[in-house]
């Protein structure tokens, strides 16, 4: 990564002296299986005498042509930048390059199948990736029209921003010359290619035009492609924005294509987004997955307008662009699809990751200091989505909806195809609505830190409430305290269930605020602050509402007020204010009749982590058991064929422990011991062989033969995670060394051998590890892209471990090197989810 960095500064400047105009881009994807020729020619004006630079990551510079004049590729090609001295007021430049086809998912991945050993391409740009493909500018705000040739064979699949144009053949080869793009920053260009099964469709936008939809995947997973279903996602969606902004579709078509080893969730390429095809189902999955992926729909459609039409100045702004998208597709999926709870799914997920990153030292204002590259690859966190979107949700409940809608429709009018800063939205906000946002702004955006809110509650003697009010906090490091509107809300047993019988919505600030509306009443038995989840705050339960959720948690009606319930039990337990004892005894007693399954989901995997690392050690082992014993009961108890059931037969694959355990593991395996109604399919096969691995129970043998019967990309990143599962010290140093001493492993590989290498059941297996580890971080983060080595850094971490051993080694690092701000912030957030398990352990003990 040295030398790949790029400052703000330095885009300032480059964007004082050049305006760029358009480029051409030849790609010849027929020259082998490690580089590709590109050929771009970009015409762009410029202070006339200017020096400046073009970026370009090549393995090869074989000419750079400046204004008809060939210049030295050895003089001002470094590998990262070539330089371009007295520069005209007009000019036009041509570089000739080899360009290398990548596994990391940054720049052009290239895919083999191992099914048919087809190959397939796709583009992934975003931050500073499509220099890996092209010589360009790689700044959002140096916007510009980019027209494409590529040459590929001719049976392929060629894909980009613009509608694909009929081939020119000749023989096996075809050339497609797409025609140019609206003017759009580099980021958002893309090229998907190879032998890709496609369903195509259209439909009619509000504006009149018929936009044509495809939708694309591997040949080998085209079975399990349910493209009907999207479309109408995709439709509904449409319908939506279109109506909501007032503004129709910007470009010419779209496209969504379903790829291999792909980093992210999805990436909102113009007209041709890519998604992670682990959405294609091959194998059952939960309704979480499911309701997670119309939202990831629904947010990369909503970037067409927010991030593409109109695209951030700096990368500073990401935040707008992802919390917009955040918030409008929770929106677009709640009030246009079937998944009506998709606000709940916010509350459990997206809060809670909110929450999580606004905790950890490295948190940040939503509006974060953004000095390079290396500053802008760590902010894709949840701050800038997360946390973003919950403030935005604020907002508009501050403004409303519609004048909302209003301003941010005038906004995309406005500064169409340009580029913009947070005040520029703000500005048609505040015009919309009529209200002053610059107080808003400073205090939810210019701020970093979560308040607590906790209620403060007097009684007389039968049980009234004499004196209600609610107590703001803030952390000491960011003691804003802000002004929230929230609600509270009174629930009591009607019927054996807990229903709300009162509530009232009010505006708090400052310290402490009293709520004379709630004087007179009886006490009920559970009080819920931020009742209905309007404000973004961690709440705290009095402690006869923590009383009632443990015991009866599951009966609230309302699952969004449920939702809140678990967050406010898993956060107290995270701060070590409650035992994780209690939170897994909460969860055994109330999770069998969860109906969300988002919220079973996350209230299984925070199970899992307190059990494995926040109770005390002392009973680690015997708590291990009680949950396996817990979840196995469940299991076999729920509904048959139910998401719960499925849902509780992964989590006790994961921390199965006793023989017994691993005979209910085996049975279902082997179909001697089936469950009603569960199908174990393939992925489901390798789940729960890797509870056996980790119980000793099967090995290498094993797995070769399940990989043997599953030689797809997905089995092999599973037989990947078993083997790094296998609990032994030799089998984990063997997985830390495939991934670490080696170079070749894909993107995906390095994720799913990380998976493995910290599922134990005895963290000590992994002490050898905690010193190869921190002996690797340097060499890790030189050698290695920004993807790679945050994987890597980030899966190897033995966070498992969970000691004062572990914690020391890391800030022993910390202490005694300089690593750059991009690396530092990733040891020192290691280092505080350690130092976070250790002071659950103490409360634990």
């Amino acid at each position: 990564m040295p030398g790949e960095n790029l400052t703000r500064a330095e885009a300032q400047e480059r964007a004082s002296l050049v305006q760029v105009d358009s480029y051409d881009i030849a790609l010849d994807l027929t020259s082998g299986d490690e580089v590709f020729r590109s050929t771009t020619t970009v015409r762009f004006t410029a202070t006339e005498g200017a020096t400046t630079f073009i970026d370009h990551i090549s393995r090869t510079v074989h000419s750079v042509t400046l204004n008809g004049a060939e210049l030295d590729p050895a003089a001002v090609n470094d590998g990262v930048r070539i330089r371009l001295d007295d520069l005209a007021a007009e000019n036009e430049l041509t570089v000739v390059s080899d360009a290398m086809y990548v596994n990391t998912g940054e720049g052009l991945h290239r895919f083999v199948d191992p099914v048919d050993g087809e190959v397939y391409l796709y583009s992934q740009f975003e931050v500073p990736d499509s220099r890996r493909v092209f010589a360009v500018f790689e700044q959002p705000d140096l916007k510009a029209t980019f027209a494409f040739t590529v040459t590929a064979p001719a049976a392929w699949q060629v894909v980009s921003n613009q509608p694909t144009p009929e081939p020119v053949i000749t023989g096996e080869t075809g050339t497609w010359a797409f025609e140019p793009t609206p003017r759009i920053s580099s980021y958002i260009t893309a090229i998907v290619a190879g032998p890709y099964t496609v369903t195509r469709s259209e439909l009619t936008s509000s504006s009149g035009r018929t936009v044509p939809l495809g939708i694309f995947c591997r040949a080998s997973l085209a079975e399990h492609m349910d493209a009907d279903y999207l479309f109408d996602v995709t439709r509904k969606g449409f319908a939506f924005f279109e109506e909501q902004f007032g503004v129709p579709y910007p470009f010419e078509k779209y496209d969504q294509l379903f790829v291999p080893e792909f980093n992210a969730g999805a990436m909102e390429n113009a007209g041709c987004v890519t998604f992670t095809e682990t959405y294609v189902f091959r194998a059952q999955v939960t309704d979480a997955i499911r309701e997670r992926r119309v939202v990831t729909v629904l947010h990369e459609l909503a970037h067409m307008w927010f991030g593409d039409l109109v695209t951030m100045k700096w990368w500073n702004d990401l935040w707008l662009n992802e919390s917009f998208a955040e918030w409008a597709s929770t929106l677009a999926t709640a009030e246009a699809t079937e998944w009506t709870g998709a606000w709940t799914t916010f509350q459990a997920m997206e809060k809670t990751w909110a929450y999580r990153q606004d905790q950890l030292p490295s948190t940040h204002p939503i509006v974060a200091e953004i000095r390079d590259l290396d500053d802008v690859q760590v902010n894709f966190d949840g701050i800038t989505y997360a946390k973003g979107g919950s403030v935005l949700k604020q907002l508009v409940a501050w403004v409303g909806l519609e004048a909302f809608m209003q301003g941010v429709g005038e906004y995309f009018r406005k500064h169409a195809w340009g580029n913009t800063e947070l005040t520029d939205l703000l500005t048609e906000l505040e015009a919309a609505s009529g209200r002053e946002l610059g107080d808003w702004s400073k205090k939810w955006l210019e701020t970093a830190g979560v308040n607590t809110l906790r209620p403060r509650i007097e009684l007389t003697g039968d049980g009234i409430i004499s004196s209600f009010a609610i107590e703001q906090t803030a952390p000491s490091e960011w003691p804003t305290l802000r002004p929230h509107r929230i609600a509270v809300g009174f629930y009591e047993f009607a019927d054996d269930v807990l229903r709300r019988t009162h509530r009232v919505e009010l505006d708090i600030d400052g310290a402490l605020t009293e709520v004379p509306q709630l004087l007179g009443h009886l006490r009920p038995a559970l009080i819920l602050l931020n009742d209905d989840d309007l404000a973004y705050a961690k709440i705290r339960l009095d402690e006869q509402s923590m009383s009632t959720a443990v015991e009866r948690l599951r009966d609230i009606e309302e699952p969004l007020a449920r939702a809140l319930v678990w967050g406010a039990a898993w956060d107290a337990t995270r701060d070590a204010e409650t035992p994780a004892s209690d939170y897994i005894e909460l969860v055994l007693a109330n999770i069998g009749t969860e109906t969300e399954s988002t919220t079973i989901r996350l209230a299984l995997a925070q199970l899992l982590q307190a059990a494995r690392t926040y109770v005390d050690p002392a009973r680690r082992a015997a708590t291990t058991e009680r949950v396996g014993d817990a979840l196995w009961q469940l299991a076999t108890t729920a509904a048959p064929g139910s998401d719960a059931q499925f849902q509780f037969v992964g989590a006790f694959a994961h921390i199965a422990s006793t023989s017994e355990h691993v005979d209910a593991l085996q049975g279902l395996l082997d179909g001697s011991r089936p469950l009603e109604g569960l199908t174990v399919d393939s992925d489901l096969r390798w789940q729960l062989l890797d509870g056996l691995v980790l119980n000793g129970a099967a090995g290498e043998t094993e797995i070769a033969a399940e990989l043997a019967a599953d030689d797809t990309a997905t089995g092999r990143q599973f037989a990947a995670r078993a083997r790094a599962t296998i609990p032994t010290k030799e089998a984990k140093e063997a997985a830390f060394a495939s991934v670490v001493d080696r170079s070749d492993a894909s993107n995906m590989i390095v994720r799913y051998t990380g998976l493995g290498l910290q599922h134990v059941h005895d963290p000590a297996v992994l002490d050898d590890i905690v010193a190869r580890y921190h002996g690797a971080i340097q060499q890790i983060w030189d050698s290695r892209t920004y993807h790679v080595a945050e994987g890597l850094l980030g899966g190897l971490y033995p966070a498992v471990v969970a000691s004062e051993t572990l914690a020391s080694a890391t800030r022993d690092w910390l202490a005694t090197n300089e690593p750059v701000p991009a690396l530092r912030r990733i040891m020192v957030e290691h280092l505080a989810g350690v130092e976070r398990a250790l002071e659950a352990q103490r409360r634990d003990a």
